[in-house]
């Protein structure tokens, strides 16, 4: 079977990025011939072409002009001629407008991996769910439930993500406290971190929020946020550096910026903090659990799918500081439940692997097609 896979993205900035990089990792030698076609030049060209798989650069252009758009679109359908493939992913859903008409074009079916909510609101949800398709993958049961009711209703795939378990194995990986040392962080008091893009939605501002609430009890804690700037929010950093200032927490909340090494900094966290709104899914999630922490995440979406509440972490609502600070209290004055917690999460973690990722991922690809 050719695959060519639409990708708009062709840099590291989130799980989306991560799931692909995953799946040409593991289904390289799985009876699949893939084709990744990036709309954007960037580091995960040559990354992806290092594995051994065909991957090359066709700059996209924006909805709006549209003369870019229909040329990407007519160049993709020739390639998928010549190469006589068999099916066009778009991964992730507003790249389906230029590979779903890529496959109309050249005679193939089209799937889209739906990797956020599913809605039908805006102009080019809209838009994108009216352009056929074979069907949509989903990495969630709740991004499968809405997508489902959406008109045009079409078949609708669960494929959820996995996680590279090696690389989050915490016997590979330098003790919490040599960790802190490592990278520089606060070698005493209880650390609480969080792993996000430099977005609202991610609810970093919450956890800033929740801090003054633990350092009543534990005025040696710290808080470390890892993550980048994001293009549709660029001014989100600033907007925390303001809050840190307003809470005078410039001297316990440390702003680390993009970190390429995950692992590590994950491995010096006492309590692993995902605040985000509605998450569709969360694999930092299951990295975090895979390294044995005690983990806190929303109650709503992709980590009610994860975490069994109480047991192997805690759920709590999202924009709630209160909440969130006093779910934190609980792991830090119960040094026994963060221990039962953190090895039932690490269990857990072990039924996410990206080997199963990829043999489901490509045994649907196989059914839907």
């Amino acid at each position: 079977m050719k695959v060519i896979i639409i990708m708009p993205l062709a840099e590291q900035r989130g799980g989306g990025e991560m799931m692909l990089w995953d799946l040409m990792q593991q289904g390289r030698n799985a009876g699949v011939e893939w084709l990744v076609i990036f709309l954007e030049d960037g580091p995960m060209v040559e990354q992806f072409q290092k594995l051994g798989i065909d991957a090359r650069v066709m700059r996209g252009g924006r909805v709006r002009e549209v003369h870019r758009w229909l040329t990407s679109a007519i160049a993709i359908a020739s390639i998928a001629r010549r190469e006589r493939a068999n099916v066009i992913i778009s991964w992730m859903w507003l790249s389906h407008l230029t590979g779903g008409l890529a496959a109309f074009l050249a005679g193939i079916p089209a799937l889209w991996y739906q990797l956020e909510l599913a809605n039908n609101k805006d102009f080019l949800k809209r838009l994108v769910n009216l352009v056929p398709a074979r069907g949509v993958l989903t990495l969630s049961k709740e991004i499968q439930e809405t997508q489902s009711q959406i008109i045009p209703k079409r078949p609708v795939y669960l494929v959820t993500p996995g996680v590279a378990l090696d690389r989050f194995n915490p016997s590979d990986l330098p003790s919490p406290s040599e960790a802190r040392s490592k990278l520089g962080l606060p070698l005493h008091g209880p650390l609480i971190g969080i792993v996000g893009r430099m977005q609202r939605w991610k609810g970093i501002h919450v956890l800033v929020e929740a801090m003054p609430k633990v350092l009543q009890k534990y005025p040696n804690a710290h808080c470390v946020v890892v993550g980048g700037k994001h293009d549709l929010e660029p001014d989100y950093e600033d907007f925390l550096h303001e809050k840190i200032a307003t809470l005078a927490l410039e001297e316990k909340v440390l702003l680390a910026g993009l970190q390429r090494n995950i692992p590590e900094w994950v491995q010096a966290m006492d309590v692993f903090v995902h605040a985000s709104d509605n998450e569709p899914f969360g694999i930092v999630i299951i990295e975090a659990m895979a390294l044995g922490k005690p983990v806190i995440a929303g109650n709503a979406g992709g980590p009610t799918e994860i975490i069994t509440n109480g047991v192997n972490g805690l759920l709590t609502p999202y924009g709630d500081p209160n909440a969130l600070a006093d779910a934190i209290l609980r792991y830090l004055n119960d040094q026994e439940f963060a221990c039962t917690a953190a090895q039932a999460a690490r269990q857990r973690a072990l039924d996410f692997s990206t080997q199963h990722y990829a043999q489901n991922f490509i045994n649907t690809l196989r059914s839907a097609v």
